[in-house]
């Protein structure tokens, strides 16, 4: 049989993946000798909205498919805060695959903002496809964690799979989590306009090593995260970075350390809300690390080696923070 191209490459995050996603890579299979899917957020912990692991999801793809043996799965990492740096990763990847003499191209379909990346690889061939039935995965999520429904719009593995994951402590966790953002989003159904909040954060480094909390509560409960917290109506960014960091860390910082601060503000960087957070970034001198005592929503506040930071242990954008401050 003869194809159009040797390699066409879908790129998502598949959470879960469903009848739209099987549609693509069923043309796609009918276009390319082999279907190279790059499975994004790869690096995430579970959360609510990345509730499934890259393994998890790979099965989820090969099962849906008889002719598996054509579609090939590699995991992306997120890289938020850096197009570039993702870019040259998924280049990369594609280019270790695939051969210099093979005819390569992306297929995908302009579903919303966050189907950009079609646009992305000019040197490469583009398959622009219709969004099956307009369906995402988002409502999925949204019904599954809110009443357990296993929406009708799912390969029958993905449906049996979602069905059994209802009865992991993971499913649960994730349930509680999300029935927190609910509440909280509740509490501000009345405002006049949609609020947006306001966070300092510190990101402080001695010695290679990077100062965390591991957070208590619901939401994003035992993940790292750099202290920080909401802004108070009385006091500047800074005053306030400075109260977080003492009141979860015990660290009473030298404003002398400061190097650089820097804001982020990616619409979807929190699922609480609309949330743009200073990075206060602070390099303390000296080989010996201060002693911490974790307070206020800490469970714990420890120092983590630069060389051991682990996205799929990191709350909200807080990996892609450090990696854009720090450049690593």
């Amino acid at each position: 049989m003869s194809y159009e191209f040797d390699y066409l490459v879908f790129i998502g995050r598949f959470q879960p993946f469903h009848q739209g996603h099987k549609f693509v890579i069923n043309q796609a299979l009918t276009l390319a000798k082999t279907v190279l899917v790059l499975i994004g957020s790869a690096n995430s912990p579970r959360t609510t909205k990345n509730p499934f692991s890259f393994d998890e999801r790979e099965s989820m793809i090969l099962g849906a498919f008889d002719d598996e043996c054509r579609i090939m799965c590699l995991p992306v990492d997120d890289n938020l805060y850096n197009d570039q740096k993702w870019l040259s990763e998924v280049q990369a990847l594609i280019y270790h695959v695939v051969g210099d003499d093979d005819k390569v191209g992306v297929v995908g379909y302009h579903k919303d903002k966050s189907s950009y990346y079609l646009s992305l690889f000019p040197s490469l061939g583009c398959v622009n496809l219709p969004n099956y039935e307009n369906l995402s995965a988002t409502p999925i999520r949204k019904r599954y964690f809110d009443c357990g429904e296993i929406d009708e719009n799912l390969p029958d593995n993905v449906a049996r799979f979602l069905d059994k994951f209802k009865n992991s402590e993971d499913y649960l966790r994730l349930q509680r989590e999300y029935n927190h953002i609910a509440e909280y989003q509740l509490a501000w159904q009345h405002a006049p306009y949609p609020p947006v909040f306001v966070t300092a954060d510190a990101l402080v480094v001695q010695a290679g090593h990077i100062l965390l909390i591991e957070r208590g509560g619901d939401y994003g409960h035992g993940l790292y995260a750099l202290a920080g917290g909401f802004l108070d109506t009385h006091e500047t960014l800074f005053e306030c970075v400075v109260r977080e960091l003492y009141e979860e860390t015990g660290l009473v910082i030298d404003p002398n350390a400061l190097k650089s601060e820097h804001t982020f503000d990616a619409p979807d960087r929190s699922a609480r809300g609309r949330t743009i957070t200073t990075v206060f970034y602070f390099e303390l001198s000296g080989d010996e690390l201060p002693a911490l005592k974790a307070g206020d929503d800490a469970s714990r506040a420890f120092w983590l080696p630069l060389g051991k930071l682990d996205g799929k242990m990191m709350f909200e954008d807080h990996h892609s923070v450090i990696l854009k401050v720090l450049g690593l």
